[in-house]
């Protein structure tokens, strides 16, 4: 490398990546590497050695310098050779003279023996072991520090790679020779469940990436339809070029003869052949504009490396085209596995929820939001499957393993059979619980701890009744704002709340007031924030907005007129003057209601205690309402300083970790010395093992999804009040979450309740 090295070290590492993701398959992605690699560093040798999930032993997977017939055919156990010695040790190993180190290993079918020096620096992709990237040179030399920095680098940058290439490898294979089954996507647990359907790809308009693989319906109807949309985005190009040809020097008017060009040039050419192969419009499109950039990025000059953005532009232009009259005809099947790469609140609106099997999303985490409105449905749901090839999953069988966060890929007809035996279980669990879910929720000493729904639906009111129960314990009223394209007015608001207090009534219903930022953004009005879940959220967002909270609190308020069954939530409170200032403005829009002629009564207040500030302010905020509510989902993260929705850390979200429990203990605590009931409405009180320490602590209720309540209630029914104290107090006396996990599962199968124990974290 040459002294300008640090910038063209960055340059190629980003085109190289980029050239990895977009390639066509595995063996490409580990072509482009070996190639770029030895190219860029002026060497005789470079490799790649991957380690088998099924041996166990490094496989010479690609090289650029060693005899090709190799390739595939040498590989070792991680104790042989210096390979082996690199990724055992998980460090670079950097030698003068290969040959001469005691654990050299010669393969004479590699023809390696003309190359003295070795290095070799270990792939690795969240502490597994991908495999090792090793270059040689004939001469006897060390690599310096540039070249080992370099690859470590590489190796870095290229683990995901990697990972995604190789996973969409094993799924895209249709060969029955090299076809692979049961290829498993480790996500984390999103809504507990199993299920069993076919994927649906959810995509969104004009973006090429998120295009799903589609075989044509008909292949002259999908050529029809290209051609269409060419002329289409033709006549548009044209049209644009007319307008501003007064405006644009005539150099950057060019812009358009050249898109004009492409699009009678080969753009157009090899998406037809792709269509005639069997690939959908869309898809041809995709994969041809993929390749297309490719070529423009690929090359030295700054200038028309940036071109591929043009190819990008003028991909987006025909698929804006393509889409509308495909999305007419496409039907979500019965049970049908909803697949995204970021899936939100608005694909899920646009779902028949009575036809949705399952959710399944690249990013994420258990406590996201389309996590938590999965739960409210009861649709088994896995988050945060980060190396998901998504485009390539349309339409296949997929096994959804909403316990323990497992995604299933062409299933074996053994594996099937498994999964139909546990989807048949779970509805004769659920049928079995429907009897006792009627009846109230009181520990088997006769204490009541009522179990409440989890709301932010409409749709949620019947099945909420039907499930039993005692009333909503936390209505997110964002939900409501997320699903529109504007703010709903007072009128709207009103109407939504009227009609869950009616239902309810006299049961109490929680309102929790507009709960946006972090994860729950709304499209209409963008917080974009380098850190959200720290940032301005929550009712930091609502005192900024007067003209938002107050019509929200008046909607609110006005509902209560005739059903006096109405309980105000402030979320995200972390100061006693944020508490002060919001209870000023419910009075003012009270007090504003009752000069109009309204008889509003005065509505029951809280404060949800999910920062930790407010966990040391309990008292002083206690003293101010008039009862406490528990958000777990976000106190964990604070906690534990663990982005919920970063599936890179989702295995430290652990609300069973004992700085979670001692917090707990202290806001109940608090809450005691103050009289104020507390109650618990994050997802922590909707998993068994918690359940029995939240009833040791004395949480006066819990607030669970509708479908988790007939399980919530089981547990609370099986323990007496001493028997959760003495397991709590045992808690305190271990330092590791798994093993209070493993004492609170036994209490449960001690208890009878083996069945719910597979829902607790894995």
């Amino acid at each position: 490398m040459t002294a300008s090295a640090p910038s063209s070290m960055l340059d190629l590492l980003r085109r190289v990546v980029q050239e990895v993701n977009g390639a066509e398959d595995f063996d490409e992605a580990l072509s482009i590497i070996v190639t770029r690699v030895k190219g860029a560093l002026d060497i005789d040798v470079c490799s790649i050695y991957l380690k088998s999930p099924r041996s166990g032993r490094l496989v010479l997977m690609a090289s650029e310098g060693l005899r090709q017939e190799s390739v595939g055919q040498v590989e070792m156990d991680v104790s042989e050779g210096l390979v082996g010695l690199v990724a055992s040790r998980a460090e670079p190993i950097n030698l003068e003279n290969a040959s001469e180190h005691p654990r050299f290993r010669y393969f004479p079918e590699t023809g390696e023996e003309e190359f003295l020096s070795f290095l070799g620096v270990p792939i690795i992709q969240q502490r597994k072991l991908l495999g090792v990237l090793v270059v040689q040179h004939r001469k006897a030399r060390r690599f310096d520090d540039e070249h080992v920095s370099f690859l470590v680098t590489l190796a870095a940058q290229l683990a995901g790679a990697i990972t995604h290439a190789e996973f969409t490898d094993e799924i895209a294979s249709e060969t029955p020779l090299v076809s692979h089954v049961n290829v498993e996507a480790k996500g984390v647990a999103g809504a507990p469940g199993v299920a069993i359907g076919r994927a649906v790809v959810a995509y969104r308009l004009a973006d090429l990436d998120s295009i799903p693989d589609r075989e044509a319906r008909g292949v002259e109807q999908e050529l029809a339809r290209f051609a269409i949309a060419v002329n289409a985005t033709r006549e548009e190009i044209e049209g644009l070029k007319a307008r501003t040809q007064a405006l644009l020097p005539a150099e950057e008017g060019a812009l358009f003869d050249a898109y004009l060009l492409l699009l009678g040039d080969s753009l157009v050419h090899r998406t037809e052949t792709r269509i005639q192969a069997g690939q959908w419009a869309p898809g041809a499109l995709r994969d041809t504009v993929r390749e297309s950039v490719r070529v423009f990025e690929d090359m030295e000059d700054e200038y028309l490396r940036e071109r591929g953005a043009d190819i990008r532009d003028l991909g987006r232009r025909i698929l804006s085209h393509l889409l509308p009259a495909e999305d007419a005809e496409g039907d979500f099947p019965e049970g049908g596995i909803l697949v995204g790469e970021d899936l939100t609140a608005s694909h899920l609106a646009e779902v028949p929820i009575e036809r949705l099997g399952a959710i399944v999303s690249a990013r994420g985490s258990g406590s996201s939001h389309i996590a938590i409105l999965a739960r409210a449905l009861n649709v088994p749901a896995v988050m945060g499957v980060s190396d998901l090839p998504v485009s390539r999953l349309e339409d296949r069988e997929l096994l959804v393993d909403g316990y323990r966060g497992r995604l299933y890929v062409n299933p074996s007809p053994e594996l099937r059979a498994e999964f139909v035996r546990l989807v048949r279980e779970e509805r004769e669990l659920e049928e079995g619980l429907r009897t006792l879910a009627l009846q109230p929720a009181a520990t088997r000493d006769g204490r009541p701890v009522p179990v409440m729904a989890n709301s932010g639906l409409l749709a949620d009111i019947r099945p909420s009744l039907e499930s039993g129960a005692e009333g909503v314990g936390l209505y997110r009223t964002e939900v409501p704002f997320i699903i529109r394209d504007r703010f709903p007015g007072e009128d709207e608001q009103f109407e939504i709340y009227r009609q869950i207090l009616a239902s309810f009534d006299p049961m109490p219903v929680t309102l929790r007031t507009l709960d946006v930022g972090g994860d729950k953004a709304l499209p209409y009005f963008p917080v974009r924030e380098d850190n959200p879940f720290l940032g301005w959220r929550g009712i930091r967002i609502t005192l900024d907005h007067p003209e938002i909270f107050l019509p929200q609190l008046r909607a609110m308020l006005r509902a209560s007129v005739e059903h006096h069954n109405l309980q105000i939530l402030f979320p995200m409170i972390s100061t006693l003057e944020e508490l002060k200032e919001s209870l000023i403005l419910l009075n003012r829009a009270r007090e504003e209601l009752l000069d109009e002629g309204l008889q509003v009564p005065v509505p029951k207040v809280g404060v949800m205690i999910e920062v930790p500030a407010a966990v040391y302010l309990v008292e002083a905020l206690a003293r101010r309402v008039d009862f406490l509510s528990i958000g777990t989902n976000d106190l964990v993260q604070y906690l534990l300083a663990v982005d919920r929705n970063n599936a890179r850390v989702a295995n430290l979200y652990d609300p069973l970790h004992p700085s979670c429990i001692r917090a707990l203990e202290l806001i109940a605590e608090g809450a005691r010395r103050t009289g104020k009931p507390v109650s618990v409405c994050g997802e922590m009180a909707a998993e068994p093992a918690a359940i029995i320490l939240l009833l040791g602590m004395g949480m006066d209720s819990l607030s669970v999804s509708v479908s988790a309540i007939p399980k919530v209630k089981w547990v609370i029914r099986s323990f007496t009040t001493d028997r959760a104290e003495a397991l709590l107090a045992q808690c305190r006396l271990l330092e590791n979450p798994d093993q209070i996990r493993s004492l609170l599962n036994n209490a449960l199968v001690q208890a009878g309740l083996g069945g719910l124990v597979r829902a607790g974290k894995n």
